[in-house]
Parts: C-alpha cells; structure tokens; sequence
C-alpha cells in the first residue's frame, strides 16, 4: 500500500469514493521533507543544517522523530547498493536483514509500479507466506542517496502495522524517474541518480504495542480471540445501554445477583431479569457481539426509544429499581443496596447553642458538578460545603432557641462497595436557553481516599480504609444534540482496561482511561486556532468533546467480595438449556429451510376435530394450531405413499392402518370446503395425490376416515361408486345446535341412501345422541355460510340435492320452549349469528380499574343486547354501563356512546365519515367501558367536571372527576369535591374554585355560578383558602399570580391568589410568597418579580426589592408576575420518560 496515498486520504476524508486522489501533483509537490515553522523573532536564526546521508545515526534521528505516548522495541538500518539500475527486471528486491526478530528488506520498482516514479517499499523477509497471526508496529523511513555525494538524497517516513496480509508499505511515487535522472537535484548541480547506481539505507524503528491494536484498521479483529471478551451490538442509538451493560457484568458481584434471581417460572421474553440473565450468560459464552435486542424488547422499549439517545444515569436508576423489586425474597434481596447504596446526613447545626436536625438519606450514585471544578476531590468539596445561615436568613430552632445562627450541608455517613459517580456534564444554560455539553478539565484519579468526605463520626466506627480504585469509565463524545458512549472498564483486580466499544473490545493504556477522558483545551491548540475536529460534532473545538460522564469506583478491601469469580454453578442450568433448545430449534428450521423443496405440508382432519369444531364447514382453516378444531398439519415428504402417510395417521389415531381411508378437501363454488371423493389408489406419491385430487393454488387437505373391522376382517368402508339403480351411499357430516346451551357442534359423519327419505335419518341422529325415538328433530342443510334452510322431511336426498360432504344440522323440537330464556330459537339464527360474529375487546376507561376481556358478539347486536353481555360478564347492572370508541391513533377515548342512538353494533365500530373532511378513524375491535354509579340514563343528564386539587399550596395536584347535574351550581361541585375527598362541612365552606385559562386565573367562581356557565377550554383549580386569607379584613387587596419563562406570554405552573399588605416591601412579600407556593432557597433567590397586564402583548415591569406593590398597581387588571425557568420542560426532546416494564 502507497503511504502518500494513505496520508493523503486523511486530508480529503470528506470527499466521495471518486474523489480520493485531486491528482498526482501533489505527490510532486512534497520534495521539501521538514518545514520549519518559526516565531517571526527567531526568523533570522541559522536553519539547522540536514545530515549527510552515509552519516546513519545523525540522519536516523532527523527521519525518525519520535512519537509521543509510544515505547521503542528495536532500531535497525540497513543499506542496499542498487547497481546497474536500467538494467534491473521490473521488481527487485533487496537483501534480508533483522530488526526486532523480524526478517526486513525493501521492494523495489526501478521503471514504477504503473507510474513514472521509481516505487520503493519495506516489507517482511520472510521465505514464504509468514505466520498467520504474525505483526510488527513499525516507524520506517526510507532514504535514496548519491554514493558519490551523500548530501543528495530523498527520504519518506511512514507507520505501519504489518501483518500476514500487509505484509509491505511504503510509497509508490518515492522519487520522478525525470528528476532523479536527468535533473540537477535541488541546487546541486549533480544528479541524484548517476551511473545506474545508488544506496537505498531503510531505517526501521519497531514500536511496542502495549494494547494489541496499535495503528490496526480492525478488518477482521476478533475481541474475544484477543481480549477473551465480547461487546454487544448498537440497535441503532443503544451505545449508552451497551456502555451501562458492560459496567454492570464486570461488577461480578451483580452479575453473580442477577443470576440468583428466580426465572424458571417465568422465563418469557416480557421478563426484564430473564432476558439480562440470558445476556450475561452470552456475554460469558458466546464467540461474537452479543445482540440487546431481546433485553430492549423486554423493557417494552419500541424503535423510538432505540434510536433515541437516553440518558445513562436514569436508565441506571431504574434499572436497579427494576431489579431490586424482582429480588425480593430470593437469595439476592439485600445484595443490590449492599453493593451500590451509601448513606448521606443533610443537617442544620447550630454554632451557639446544642441543638442540631438533620435526617439520614440513601443513596444510589452521587452527582458531582463538574463546572467550577477542577478535579474529583474539588467536586466532592463542592458537594459537601457548608453553608452559615445568619443575619437574616437565621435558623428557626423553636422552642426555646428560636432564631440561631447555623452551619447547614450535606456529610456522608457511608460509601457503598460499589461508588457510582455521576459527572454533571450536561446543564441548562440560561443564555442559550438550551442544554449545553460542560467540556471543562476534570481530572479523576485512579485511586482516592473517600475518608475526608465523611462525617467524623463515620470515621471513628470504621477502622476499614476507605480508599478507593477505578473500576470504570464510561464516556459520552460529541455533544448535547449528537454522540455516542462508550465505556473502559478492568474486569479484574490486577489486570488490565479495556475499552468496550458496542461490538469491539480493546486493550487500552491508563492514559487513554485517565488523561483523554478529562476534556478541557487540546494542549497543541495555538493561540486563536480553530482547534480539532470532533467526533460526532460539526466543526472543530478548541476542547475536548469526549470525556468522563461516570465513573464507578470499588472499594480497595471490598475488591475480592465485588471482583469475585463466577462460575458453572452460579448460572442458572434452565438458561443454559433453554438457550441449547433454541439454538437446535434454529437449526432445525434452517435445515427445514434447505430442505423445503423436498416436502409438503398436508392439513389432515378427523372425526376428532370435527367433533371440537362449533362453526361452519369441517373446520377453520386459520385457527391456531393447538386449538382442538384445527386441522393437523403434517410435513411430509413429497415422494411418500398416500398408504405410509395412512398408516402414520393411523398409528396418531389408535387404529390399524387398513382402517384409514383418505377423502380430498377440494373448495367449492360457493366457498365451503368439503370431501369430494376418497383416494382410491394408495400407492401414489403424497404429490401425485395432490396433483390428481387437490384444489389449483390451495393447501392440501385430507379428511381421515375411520371405520371398524367387519366379519370378514375387512374394514367397513362403503363403496360410495354409482349403486345398481342409483341407490348409491352418500356420506353426511352431522351438527348438533343445543337451543338450550346456545351452541353448535359437531358429532360425526354418516352414510344416507340417494334415494331414502330425509325423515328416515332421524332415528339414526337419536341413537346417536341417545335420545327417545320419539324425539321430534329439525334438520337444516349447512349449504353455504349465508344459507341455511330447513329440509323437507318427506322429500329424498337425492331430490334435496345431498351429496358427498354435505352438512346437516340437527335440532330437538321443544314444543314448550320459552322464546325469552334464549336468545335464538333456531339453527338459521343461531348461523346467522355465527355469520356476524366479531370478537370485541373491552377494556376500563383509562385510568379506571377493572379486567380487561373479549366478548364474541354480533355485529346485528342493539346497544342493549351488547350492553347487557358486558354487563352479564361483568356481573354488575347493564344500564349503570356506559362505553367509548378507542381513538386508532393513540388509544384514547374517541367518543361515548349514546345510548339513544338506534345503531347496532356494526355501526358503532365502523368509522364514520366525519364532516371535517376524512374518517374519524376509530378501532373496530375494542370499546371502553366505565361502571356508573348511576344509570346511564340519569348519568346523562349530568356533566363532569374536571378539576384539579391543590392540597399543600401549589406543590402537589390531585386531578379529580366531579358528575354533577348539567344545571347544577358551582355550590354543588364543591359539595362534589368535599366528598370525594371527605372534607368536612367547616373545610368545604373554606373550599375556592378558580377559573384559569392559559396559566392565568381568569376569575373566582362564586357558589351560584351556574356550571353551565364555565368555558369547556379552561381549566378549574380548587383549593382551601389559606388561613391568612381567611381572617383577611374586608378592606384587604389580593393579586392574582402566575409564572412565566422570560416573556410574559409563556405562562408554566400552577397560578395562585395571593393577599397584599399596605406598605410592604417585595423583600418581605418574598417570604410570605415562599410559604404559600413552598418555592424556597435558591429557587426563589432566582426568581425576578414582575407586574403584569392582562393584555396579550403586555411587557413585564420588574420590581426591586424595595419596592411596595400595593403603591405600584395602576388598576385592578394586574398581575404579579414569577419570572423563572419552566422546569418541566424536556430538555432532552423525548417524548415521554425513559422506562423499563
């Protein structure tokens, strides 16, 4: 391979497939080896002079250069006297030397390889083919001198990893044949090339390759080959799963918890811990990148969240709640909190007198900021600092210290096993308006003592040293909108890290893990330099863009409790046999695959399935496959006789194989399917059978007739061919309708003569059902699925056109049947209702508990009919149920049902052409239903009322349901709300209702408002009047306030009435605003205060702390305004929270 080619490649990386090389001067253009680029103070400085080209050490160490973060194995040069040059065959090389154990020459091309340049390489000395996993980093240059005069010559330079397949490197247009000969060199006035003769010297630098991929392209790169590990597979932006994965199966001690966790019982693919059991058991065995599909689909994750980038620290939360939950009592309950939990005390302590309050709390990880920060220990200060509350802002103690001076902060208590550090590499910036990627210099160590961040108390219990060591480094490149993870993990005490990246592991250097994940400016950056370009970012930076996002530490004498060894009998043995059994599933469907073309499939039915069948024809085509009416498919080969296929069914059947006889299914005209005639010659193929008997471009299928050994040891099957006088046997399939159970079956088959009666199958039927042969019957001909019509007793089957598989339904006569207790009194109803039966999905009303159930219905059903099974299924009274369509878009309410409206249930499910333009698409398989507490009927006379309860200030809401009659008083939603909630009579009488349109309280409803009255686009607050409120004097003036992001005209969060008092400051107004909204500290310290008109364009009029707002209202019409930041904005751009099912 051409070295200048493969320099100039990276140059023009951005160019397409056929624009990689602009045109081969700029190979011309490269005759000046080294560049000084100068201060223009050090300009006239003597530039140093280049060495002689046979003085070997000086002119190694001038083509040389040695490369920063690399160790040298070997040095060697070596010089080749190319004579009689002209003379030379095409390729020429030169002799063998030794460097680093390695045998060494140069390629040479005298006439160019395809150019005219004289081509030189370095490649291996090997004899042969050299071994397979041979390789050798190399730094080589060659030099091409004037022996007569060693000041002439050219060098190139060049790294290279040369393997068995790369085995030479160097550079194609090393030197212009034109130059070299005919031209003084340089301002020499000799040539470089005189009399056919010149030295080629190779200087061969070999590089110790502490990783094993020093310079590797990767083409073929084995992880588990080189590492003894495998990555796993990025879905498509999954790289920050993988990177979390990774960490969490190296920290053995939960790999070893998880295996604990029982899943025989429940190993399905829904089963979150299930699939991360077979991933690690993956991980552990298997040969190549591991797929995260399964696990994904088990988080109930789709394609939105796959290919959305997620947040690590989150995924991390849950994923241990997850977890935590599936443990309990299992063996591994206590071990997740005894792993990764630590405890942290928030107190405040007075400085003058002994009174403290503090509570202890737990954690999972810490997040550290990394702004302002310089390092670990910093950001750990930073957390851990101690605020002195004075002056003003004193400490309320109570009784008897009231008001004190105090230290307020945050201490540890404890640090778990396993120390999860999250950095806060992501923060809002408030100019932006946006998210924004924190590149600054944070460096971590590779060892750290915790001890100095503990309480002192903490210290003294604990004689354990509480050093730490990094175990893991996961890194976030790019920035807040683009990026990728990856992480570098030491899977054991003493051994080496890796990085893990999705589907690759390699061994990395403690500087790749510590100094090139600590961000900050790249250190060769000049002065107002563009800086690097940035992996997965536009543009370049002056900073690193790829940098420690976590970081998991392990306690230095819990090491050999967390790096622990996990074997055999660690891993469940169902996982292992489970994973065996798909594995040899999948092979066998691949071999099926290959072998394909060899068999057929053949649907066999049977008395046995018709007898389960409860519709129309023999059996439904499309039924599932372990339902005891389908048809059984065989897979056969096609060259089996139709008699070897018999005698296998018959062996499934329990009786000899003489006493199988097969009938072809063929499709009729009138789209039933039944026998047609039986296969006569047994000695055909399976597909010579369904060739002669079998239906054009449909399945084939057989119905297996059985019959019992007569006298003559013969099995008693009719001979169906045309009888002396026509009177011929013609086979029948009997159904029996139950008209007191309301179903349909089937019973068996039959033979009838052509020319009996139809009445005279009647006793047969009664035998058969065991009835008295005074039993009146009804019988039906099944001609088709919409038509059923009643025999004619007296009539002949040939002159009711019977013939071989026809269908007859049979029914008991009940003279005194009460038509009210069934619901169809006849087999023609009860087919039709087969005709029109639709299985119906009912589900509660979101948000509303209740079963979920399928319902087979009619689609001829009234509101009524459907309405009373629901409420039959559900055991409550139809008439308190109502039902809704389900959106087809989002599967929310579309609309409920009126229960007036005269449709049958055909035409609730079906769309409607809306007048908008289009269908107001809606699923036509499923309903909701809500269970009243009320009738229907007196329900829709009443309205709902959706309101929202503020229970403590405006920090918690409560959203509530209210039916309360259409002309009913906002008097009688509050009697609605005190008892939903159980409010007293006193606490109802203090109840408000507000009405608020976008973020704004647009008015206070007043008891004998009518609801009628109330905008169905507003929103309704309701919340106990505060007690300063209360006992408010008549004259008091009240404020109505809301919070807005910058401009006025985005209001966020929950609006609220607030008391003025004459001559009060906003400072003072500040803290009792704080006790009415709970908004405290440095959140309100934040917050910018504002009085604010109604009007749509109105500009905010910011108030200083000295400020009295009751001098400052102009009129009634303002509002006082909370200029903040809109904390539930998604920053992230996700659709909804991250979430595992």
């Amino acid at each position: 391979m051409d070295a200048d080619i493969s320099s100039s490649l990276k140059c023009i990386q951005l160019a397409g497939p056929d624009m990689l090389i602009d045109s081969y001067d700029q190979y011309n253009s490269q005759e000046n080896d080294v560049v000084n680029i100068t201060p223009d103070d050090a300009a006239q400085e003597p530039a140093e002079a280049l060495p002689r080209a046979d003085d070997f050490e000086a002119m190694k160490n001038h083509v040389l250069v040695d490369l920063p973060d690399t160790e040298t194995e070997a040095e060697a040069y070596h010089t080749w006297h190319i004579e009689k040059w002209r003379t030379l065959p095409r390729k020429e090389h030169g002799p063998v030397f030794e460097c680093g154990g390695h045998p060494w020459r140069a390629l040479f091309f005298p006439y160019g390889n395809q150019v005219d340049c004289a081509s030189f390489y370095l490649e291996h000395g090997f004899d042969g083919e050299p071994p397979a996993d041979w390789y050798a980093c190399v730094q080589f240059a060659l030099v091409l001198w004037n022996p007569q005069d060693p000041t002439l010559f050219r060098t190139h330079t060049a790294t290279h990893r040369f393997n068995a397949k790369e085995g030479d490197w160097g550079f194609t247009r090393f030197v212009e044949l034109r130059k070299a000969f005919h031209q003084p060199w340089e301002d020499s006035t000799r040539h470089l090339i005189e009399n056919d003769e010149a030295n080629l010297t190779a200087y061969v630098r070999i590089i110790k390759d502490p990783t094993g991929v020093l310079w590797h392209n990767f083409e073929g790169y084995d992880s588990k080959k080189e590492t003894g590990m495998v990555g796993l597979k990025n879905q498509g932006a999954t790289c920050y799963l993988n990177s979390l994965i990774q960490s969490l199966y190296f920290t053995d001690a939960f790999r070893k918890a998880v295996y604990q966790i029982p899943t025989a019982e429940d190993a399905n693919r829904s089963n979150s811990a299930w699939t991360l059991q077979r991933l690690f058991f993956r991980l552990q065995k298997d040969r190549f990148a591991v797929s995260t599909n399964e696990l994904t689909a088990s988080f109930g994750w789709d394609t939105r969240q796959i290919f959305e980038q997620q947040d690590v620290q989150e995924l991390s939360r849950i994923l241990m709640e997850n977890l935590e939950k599936k443990m309990k009592g299992t063996p591994a309950e206590r071990t997740l909190p005894e792993l990764f939990v630590g405890k942290t005390k928030t107190y405040i302590s007075c400085i003058n007198v002994d009174f403290e309050s503090s509570r202890i709390e737990e954690f999972w990880d810490i997040q550290l900021n990394v702004r302002g920060n310089k390092n670990l220990h910093e950001s750990f200060m930073d957390y851990i600092q101690v605020e002195t509350l004075e002056g003003e802002n004193k400490y309320d103690a109570g009784d008897p210290y009231k008001l004190q001076d105090a230290k307020k902060g945050v201490i540890f208590e404890s640090f778990p096993p396993v120390l999860h550090l999250q950095l806060k590499r992501f923060e809002y910036d408030i100019n932006r308006d946006a998210m924004m990627k924190v590149n600054d210099r944070h460096e971590f160590p590779d060892e750290f003592d915790a001890s100095q961040y503990l309480s002192d108390e903490a210290r003294s219990k604990s004689s354990e040293p509480w050093v730490y060591q990094l175990h893991g480094v996961l890194v976030h490149s790019g920035d807040f909108n683009a990026g990728h993870y990856y992480a570098f993990l030491k899977p054991t005490k003493d051994g080496h890290f890796y990085k893990f990246d999705d589907d690759r592991v390699t061994r990395s250097t403690m500087k790749e893990v510590l100094e090139e994940n600590y961000g900050g400016e790249y250190a060769n950056v000049a002065n107002g330099g563009l800086g690097q370009r940035q992996p997965y970012m536009r543009g370049y930076s002056t900073k690193r863009s790829m940098n420690a996002y976590m970081l998991v530490y392990i306690r230095k004498s819990r090491l050999d409790d967390v790096l622990l060894e996990v074997t055999e009998s660690d891993i469940p043995s169902h996982i292992e046999t489970r994973i065996i059994e798909e594995q040899a599933e999948l092979a066998r469907r691949k071999k099926e695959r290959e072998e394909a073309h060899l068999y057929m499939s053949v649907g066999v039915i049977t008395e046995k399935t018709f007898q389960a069948h409860h519709s129309f024809d023999l059996t439904n085509y499309d039924l599932e496959t372990n339902d005891p009416a389908a048809a059984q498919v065989h897979r056969v080969l096609k060259a089996t006789k139709v008699n070897e296929f018999a005698a296998a069914i018959a062996e499934d059947l329990g009786v000899g194989p003489e006493q199988v006889r097969f009938w072809a299914m063929v499709g009729r005209q009138n789209k039933t399917n039944r026998p047609d005639q039986p296969i006569k010659d047994v000695d055909i193929t399976m597909e010579e059978a369904m060739t002669k008997y079998g239906s054009r471009g449909r399945p084939f299928y057989l119905w297996a007739e059985t019959a019992s050994i007569d006298e003559d040891g013969k099995p008693g099957f009719p001979d169906t061919s045309q009888a002396a006088g026509g009177n011929s046997p013609i086979l029948i399939f009997l159904k029996y309708f139950d008209v007191k159970a309301q179903t349909l079956r089937g019973v068996g088959h039959a033979y009838v003569k052509k020319l009996d009666k139809v009445q005279e199958v009647a006793p047969h039927i009664n035998q058969l059902m065991q009835w008295d042969p005074s039993t009146p019957i009804l019988l039906f001909e099944e001609i088709k699925f919409s038509m059923i019509e009643a025999m004619k007793p007296k009539q002949t089957f040939q002159q009711s056109e019977i013939q071989d598989g026809d269908i007859i339904c049979f029914q008991q006569n009940i003279a005194d049947l009460d038509p009210s207790t069934v619901t169809y009194t006849d087999a023609r109803q009860y087919y039709d209702y087969l005709l029109n039966r639709i299985p119906v999905n009912f589900f509660p009303k979101p948000g509303v508990d209740g079963p979920a159930f399928m319902l087979n219905l009619s689609r001829k059903m009234t509101y009524e009919q459907f309405s009373a099974k629901v409420g039959d299924h559900l055991k409550v009274d139809p008439t308190h149920i109502r039902f809704a369509t389900i959106s087809a878009s989002n599967n929310k309410v579309k609309a409920w049902i009126k229960r007036s409206q005269n449709y049958n249930l055909q035409q609730i499910l079906v769309s409607q052409f809306s007048s908008y333009g289009g269908y107001a698409t809606h699923r036509n398989d499923a309903l909701f239903y809500e269970v009243l507490e009320t009738s229907l009927a007196d329900y829709e006379t009443k309205k709902i009322m959706k309101v929202i309860w503020l229970s403590e200030g405006i920090g918690k809401e409560e959203q509530l349901e209210i039916l309360i009659a259409k002309n009913g008083i906002i008097g009688d939603l509050v009697n609605g709300i005190a008892k939903k909630l159980n409010l007293d009579e006193q606490a109802a009488k203090e109840v408000r209702v507000l009405e608020v349109q976008g973020g704004k309280i647009y008015k206070e409803l007043i008891d004998d408002f009518n609801v009628a009255g109330v905008n169905e686009f507003t929103a309704l607050y309701a919340e106990r009047i505060p007690e300063e409120e209360a006992n408010a004097p008549d004259d008091a003036r009240f404020i109505y306030c809301y919070h807005f992001d910058k401009e006025a005209s985005k209001p966020h969060g929950v609006p609220f009435k607030f008391m003025l008092q004459p001559g009060e400051t906003l400072k003072d107004t500040k803290e009792r605003i704080s006790k009415r909204t709970g908004i405290k500290g440095k959140l309100l310290q934040n917050i910018k205060f504002a009085l604010v008109t109604r009007s749509a364009y109105a500009r905010p009029r910011y108030l200083e702390d000295d400020d009295v707002i009751v001098d400052l209202i102009q009129d009634g019409d303002e509002m006082l305004g909370l200029d903040h930041v809109n904390k539930a904005r998604n920053f992230w751009g996700k659709a909804e929270g991250m979430f595992i099912r």
